[in-house]
């Protein structure tokens, strides 16, 4: 099965190849050079002295076309021949085109590359054309990547491309991009689900981190994985609970209470990782604890770090030894977390874990919390940068937010038919974020029921407090923010304030109106006013009245998700947004401040999720008037349901 698949399509020129290399070994994911795989066929047509379709396909068949998929040294060999760099030259440049736009030939290479992409465990960068569209239609990300002639026409001088015969770049250039928009089979275009990007202002480093920001927008990086590996009633359970935040594993005394594998995902300092709790392993395991034991190995088999707790008031056994050696064979990093220090007579005598051969002992005492933070400050500075666990299955997250005791739950219940999570008339019910997959309107959605924000939330106040924190996550978690309100209660300060905190973490909006099974027609009245006057700021937010009492307009929802997801993804091309901004400058110019006239000289979208736009200027454009262009570019583009930043980056004069 394959991996994960990126696509990147585009004009020549505008930066595919080195793009697509530098994300494959960012993410330790295999490549593949399309192009390279045309000009292979070329140079075998041309070796053969054969034209025809067919032809050529025979001739392939005799000297395979072989490419190395290592991002780092991307080969290319035909038969027995390395020509990495002879297809380069100008002999196959002249005779490329005429010879892909053979449909039998092109169908017989787009199998090939369809083949390669299959046995792409882990993933895979395919840049091209006729990628996103053609080759690899089910992508997980398609990038349409492109630039203005004169910026391609500079990045291919400087690599010094066809050095063996002089030629006007540009001019190739420009006959290429006609031929690809011309061409009878498949003309170069981009998906209709391609993210675009305009490279043209942006360097190799600036578009490689817009592709990976698309990447962790859409969950396609694997999570590191951590396993917590030890004898039984060391404290791991308790060191989980305590870097997840929340008692989650079973917790007790007695050893041997953890039998299976679980996994938690877990976060510290914006690194999220996958945490692997395990059963006690023992040396020799006789009935169940055979089955715990296998399953701590396989643990650390499939492991990035190996969290290696230790009871440092008991120290490392003669039964660790074994435990060691296995360790050890896994080549993996390996952490010891010397478990149970509560003070300096526990530390001098956790100092002895060093013979263990694995670096500096970590102290830390999972009951109290001590060391902790430091031990998950080493421990996320050595996790790599993506692992092998996905971070998400694929649904649409959709977190439902508000006070407590507002029908969040209540809503979830009644959109999956059934009783999913507890309700109750006592507030504050439920504590920790609620996973749960619904379908809805035809499409299934991950909703994730979290706990009801309170106005003050101090550390002091244990449950409380944690329950706000893993709300704000499940937030950050969300493409969408439903925030429930009871309609029948006049709205508070701390409903704007949800709201507000859904529009700074950049989350897509639908407001629910929940109970309004309650709601008369003189609080109607007075909702409205309520509404108009408190949330002016937020005309573009979706709004749905339902009562998930009687699940009256429920089927409401899924629309309005659909609508806010559509403008949180939306790009407007460069070409559109300029001229747009053109129109609007020319009716309505920015205001003169201290004297001087403002120019706008251009406007690009920066970035999605949400929608970003920087505009470039001569000068200080005064926030009225930055409000004034988002305000118009709603008005043209829609955007509802989505916050919009309009940036201003003052650019000098020519």
């Amino acid at each position: 099965m394959a991996g994960i698949v990126v696509a990147i399509d585009g004009p020549s020129g505008s930066g595919k190849s080195s793009t697509s290399k530098a994300i494959a070994i960012r993410a330790n994911w295999n490549y593949l050079d399309t192009g390279a795989l045309y000009r292979a066929a070329t140079w075998i047509a041309l070796k053969a002295g054969v034209t025809e379709g067919w032809e050529i396909i025979a001739a392939i068949k005799k000297s395979p076309i072989v490419f190395s998929a290592d991002p780092k040294d991307p080969k290319i060999f035909c038969g027995e021949t390395e020509v990495t760099d002879e297809i380069r030259g100008a002999r196959i440049t002249d005779n490329v085109s005429q010879i892909s736009q053979i449909a039998e030939l092109r169908a017989f290479l787009v199998d090939m590359q369809q083949s390669i992409i299959a046995k792409s465990e882990n993933g895979i960068v395919v840049e091209g054309r006729d990628i996103g569209t053609v080759v690899a239609p089910d992508a997980d990300l398609k990038v349409f990547l492109y630039a203005d002639l004169q910026a391609r026409t500079v990045r291919r001088e400087a690599e010094e491309i066809n050095a063996d015969k002089p030629v006007d770049v540009g001019q190739s250039l420009s006959s290429r991009d006609l031929l690809d928009s011309t061409r009878k089979i498949s003309p170069l275009r981009p998906a209709d689900d391609a993210l675009e990007l305009d490279s043209t202002e942006l360097d190799l480093k600036e578009v490689v981190e817009v592709i990976w920001e698309w990447l962790t927008r859409k969950n396609l990086l694997g999570l590191p994985k951590v396993a917590v590996i030890g004898r039984p009633n060391v404290g791991k359970s308790t060191l989980v609970n305590r870097i997840i935040g929340r008692r989650e594993a079973i917790v007790e005394d007695t050893p041997g209470v953890t039998r299976d594998r679980v996994k938690y995902e877990a976060e510290w300092n914006g690194r999220r990782f996958i945490l692997i709790d395990t059963g006690g392993w023992e040396v020799a395991p006789e009935g169940i604890s055979e089955k715990i034991t296998a399953g701590s190995e396989a643990a650390i088999a499939e492991s990035d770090i190996v969290l290696f707790v230790i009871d440092a008031q008991v120290g490392a056994l003669d039964e660790d030894e074994s435990l060691v050696n296995l360790l050890r064979k896994s080549k993996k990093k390996v952490i010891v977390a010397a478990n149970k220090v509560d003070g300096p007579t526990e530390e001098a005598d956790a100092h002895a874990l060093w013979n263990l051969g694995f670096g500096e002992p970590r102290f830390v005492s999972a009951l109290h919390g001590r060391g902790s933070g430091d031990l998950l400050d080493y421990l996320v500075k050595e996790l790599p940068e993506i692992g092998s666990e996905k971070a998400d299955d694929g649904f649409r997250r959709i977190a439902l937010v508000g006070r407590p005791n507002v029908g969040k739950s209540s809503l979830l219940n009644i959109l999956a038919g059934e009783s999913r999570v507890i309700v109750d008339d006592a507030a504050g019910t439920t504590r920790d974020p609620v996973d749960e997959l619904i379908e809805i309107g035809g499409s299934t959605w991950r909703f994730i029921d979290t706990a009801g924000i309170r106005k003050r939330a101090r550390q002091d106040s244990g449950t409380d407090y944690y329950a706000s924190l893993r709300t704000a996550t499940a937030l950050e978690r969300a493409e969408v923010a439903v925030v429930v309100l009871d309609a029948s209660v006049p709205l508070t300060e701390q409903d704007l304030r949800i709201v507000s905190m859904v529009e700074e973490a950049g989350r897509g909006l639908v407001i629910v109106m929940n109970k309004w099974d309650l709601v008369d027609e003189e609080r109607q009245l007075q909702l409205d006013k309520e509404l108009e006057r408190n949330l002016e700021r937020f005309p573009w937010a979706q709004r749905v009245n339902v009562s998930a009492k009687t699940g009256w307009h429920r089927d409401r929802l899924a629309p309005a998700l659909r609508t806010a997801i559509s403008s949180w993804e939306k790009r407007i091309p460069t070409s559109k947004l300029n001229s747009f901004l053109g129109a609007l400058i020319g009716a309505t110019p920015p205001p003169v401040r201290s004297g001087k006239q403002p120019k706008i000289r251009f406007a690009t979208q920066a970035a999605i999720c949400p929608p970003k736009f920087v505009v470039f200027a001569t000068e200080f454009v005064e926030t009225a008037y930055r409000r004034f262009i988002e305000r118009r570019l709603r008005e043209e583009f829609g955007f509802p349901g989505t916050p919009v930043e309009v940036v201003v980056k003052v650019k000098e004069r020519d």
